[in-house]
């Protein structure tokens, strides 16, 4: 369901308002219980890649265990499609690197691969032709996450999704307020562009279980504490699941 904004245009007027209802939802979270506007909250599910998820992706090819990363995904097979239906946005933030990594500053560049000797963002590893491009296997969203036609898709070049992307832009047209975060890694990219959300003004959620790393686990440790302690709120998909109802809110008459 496409929520952006409309003008509601007649012959003699032209009316801006959003006429569009609040759908309060009470959601269990920490350190206090929520309640947000199901009508203004998006999900965002970043960097669920084969890469970063699957055997023979990047990850994997350079000897790191993405067990904990591909535990993300029963969570998400049960979160997405009820997001679906109660008429979140579900956002796919993933990256998407040019081939020719133009954009990449080296401190990108040269994540996973601080000596240079290879393996790193662009280069041949495992079934990875190149490591997160566009386009390539390795960018693509796990076989085991249903992607529905109506999803939105955002490509990212940095740890945060908000520089150098259209993601801040889409939200607003959105008119979306809260965002719950879930994906990989929980203390890298999902906490940067968290954090990023959180210094925009948004209200963000985390979604503990949904969010998941394949760092030791003091990094999710820290996570979830500096989240609640500093950004936002903390949520697991059992009370998100009992949260979300179970129809859309219904939106102010079209154009």
């Amino acid at each position: 369901m496409n929520r952006s904004r409309r003008w509601h245009l007649r012959p003699d007027a032209v009316d801006l308002t959003e006429q569009r209802p609040t759908q309060p939802v009470p959601l269990e979270a920490h350190p206090q219980s929520l309640t947000l506007d199901a009508s203004r909250t998006a999900i965002i599910v970043v960097d669920m890649q084969n890469d970063f998820c699957a055997r023979g992706g990047w990850l994997d090819g350079i000897g790191v265990d993405v067990t904990a990363a591909a535990a993300a995904v029963p969570h998400l097979q049960r979160i997405l499609p009820a997001a679906r239906q109660a008429g979140l946005p579900v956002i796919w933030l993933n990256w998407g690197n040019r081939r020719d990594r133009a954009n990449l500053p080296p401190n990108v560049l040269h994540v996973y691969d601080p000596d240079g000797a290879g393996g790193g963002i662009g280069d041949r590893v495992g079934a990875s032709d190149a490591v997160l491009t566009e386009g390539s296997w390795g960018a693509a969203i796990v076989d085991d996450l249903e992607v529905h036609p109506d999803d939105i898709h955002v490509s990212k070049y940095r740890m945060s999704g908000f520089f150098d992307t259209p993601l801040d832009s889409i939200l607003r047209s959105l008119r979306v307020d809260t965002v719950l975060f879930a994906g990989v890694n929980a203390d890298q990219c999902v906490l940067a562009t968290l954090t990023d959300a959180a210094c925009l003004g948004y209200d963000v959620v985390l979604i503990e279980g949904a969010s998941a790393t394949t760092s030791p686990s003091f990094c999710l440790d820290a996570t979830i504490y500096n989240v609640r302690q500093c950004f936002g709120f903390t949520t697991t998909p059992d009370a998100l699941l009992t949260a979300l109802p179970s129809e859309p809110c219904a939106i102010g008459a079209e154009a």
